[in-house]
């Protein structure tokens, strides 16, 4: 009995083994992304733009802070005083007096040439151009990923039609090899198609070792683990070409819609702000002030509290500081804020121009990559023809196969500059659109 127990134990043993191996070796399951997915996962979840919200956050405290100082302040003070007197009659004309006072201050500015509400306004832009801020960092991320995201689209493609070729050489090298072995052809025919079938396997495998790194290269954009499964969803490869819109169109809508743009309006609006505080220093500054508070004293016959009734007081004033000589500090801050406020208009010209190139570049690749997609697949068409024809002849042994290679190779070539135009006239378009500001609305 025992013995058959130790037998059913290990038998059990050795199930539970198997199924925990098994469990084990079940594949993870991969995620699915499509690209507006990887552009809202960024946007919630990447570091630069997380730490500049965490700056915008901090702009708005200084927003709050500036419109406190407007508000009166108020101060209590309450001290306690113990002084020793000695004599010259000794230990016992020693004497301790103790004296204390309690009191309440408060100021309040009335005014300071406008400083106070250029403060505040200033506190306002910042926090402003702090989201600007995370605007123009998201936009950038948002063209990294469009780009790397079109990329393993270009890869998923490129295996596609690899691994055709691959089946295509395979069908054909095993025909071949039976042709050889029944004597109707020579060696060197085979081993040139059995070298044509090395050559497009190192095709596949160029192809997808370039989807593995530009997943890498997603990854890390989106900051995922590096041990997650991730993947794009099964993309729409069809392609036509659509109306480009026109250049003026889509640089008037970036300059009036462009986070960077808005951010250098505000820079000079900003150093305008400058000025006028640098100006508020040949203005004086008046402040209202008033305190209450009484004190006590126990060198006296009179007792602690009838003190703090009799020296209770209650002061109001109003203080008026007047600039007479600055030693030229208001002035060079004049002109130095002067300086500023032109090299802010200069660098909104800057940006402007940037911006302006930088779309006419967008504008120019997209009409080039429409132009070969066009001859790429005018192109493609011929030698597809041609590639069949040349699969037919030597399939009847109308053509040898150097021919046929030959051939096959220009259909290669061909394929993989069609390929390459499309995506390629895909992204510039994308990017085109991106900066008129109408990409990421037709995104599902």
């Amino acid at each position: 009995m025992a013995i058959r127990w130790l037998k059913y134990r290990g038998f059990f043993a050795l199930l539970l083994c198997t199924l925990s191996a098994n469990a084990q070796q079940e594949p993870a399951k991969i995620e699915l992304w499509s690209l507006k997915e990887c552009l809202a996962y960024a946007q919630q979840h990447n570091i630069t733009l997380n730490n500049l919200r965490l700056a915008k956050q901090s702009a708005d405290q200084n927003v709050i802070s500036a419109r406190a100082s407007v508000l009166p302040d108020l101060n209590a003070a309450v001290s306690q005083n113990a002084t020793h007197y000695g004599t010259t009659q000794g230990d016992a004309g020693k004497s301790i007096n103790l004296n204390g006072s309690v009191g309440l201050n408060s100021s309040v500015t009335l005014f300071n040439g406008g400083t106070l509400r250029a403060n505040i306004r200033q506190s306002q832009l910042g926090t402003e151009m702090a989201d600007l801020d995370v605007s123009e960092a998201r936009n950038d991320l948002y063209l990294q990923i469009i780009q790397a995201y079109t990329n393993i689209m270009l890869d998923k493609e490129t295996i596609v039609y690899a691994q055709d070729l691959v089946q295509t050489s395979q069908a054909q090298t095993e025909q071949m090899d039976q042709q050889y072995k029944a004597g109707a052809v020579a060696k060197k025919d085979l081993i040139q198609l059995q070298a044509q079938l090395a050559s497009d396997q190192y095709t596949l495998t160029s192809a997808k070792n370039a989807e593995r790194q530009d997943k890498i290269t997603l990854k890390q954009l989106l900051q995922l683990p590096v041990d997650s499964t991730f993947d794009i969803v099964k993309a729409d490869t069809t392609f036509a070409l659509a109306a480009i819109p026109s250049l003026h169109e889509v640089i008037q809508d970036a300059i009036s819609k462009r986070p960077e743009i808005k951010n250098s309006l505000l820079n000079i609006e900003n150093s305008k702000l400058d000025l006028k505080k640098a100006k508020a220093g040949y203005l004086p500054v008046i402040s209202l002030n008033g305190g209450i508070g009484t004190n006590y004293n126990n060198g006296t016959s009179i007792g602690t509290f009838r003190q703090f009734d009799n020296n209770f007081y209650q002061q109001i004033g109003i203080t008026a500081t007047i600039p007479l000589f600055s030693r030229k500090v208001n002035q060079t801050n004049i002109a130095k804020s002067n300086i500023a406020i032109k090299q802010a208009e200069l660098d909104l010209l800057n940006t402007k121009t940037i911006l302006s190139q930088t779309v006419e570049k967008a504008y120019i690749n997209t009409q080039n990559a429409y132009s070969q997609y066009d001859a790429s697949a005018e192109q493609l068409n011929y030698n597809k023809e041609a590639y069949r024809i040349a699969g037919e002849e030597l399939r009847v042994g109308s053509a040898n196969t150097v021919e046929y290679i030959q051939q096959k190779n220009l259909y290669i070539q061909a394929l993989q500059a069609y390929t390459q135009a499309k995506y390629s006239a895909m992204l510039s378009l994308n990017v085109f659109n991106f900066y008129k500001g109408d990409f990421l609305e037709n995104q599902q």
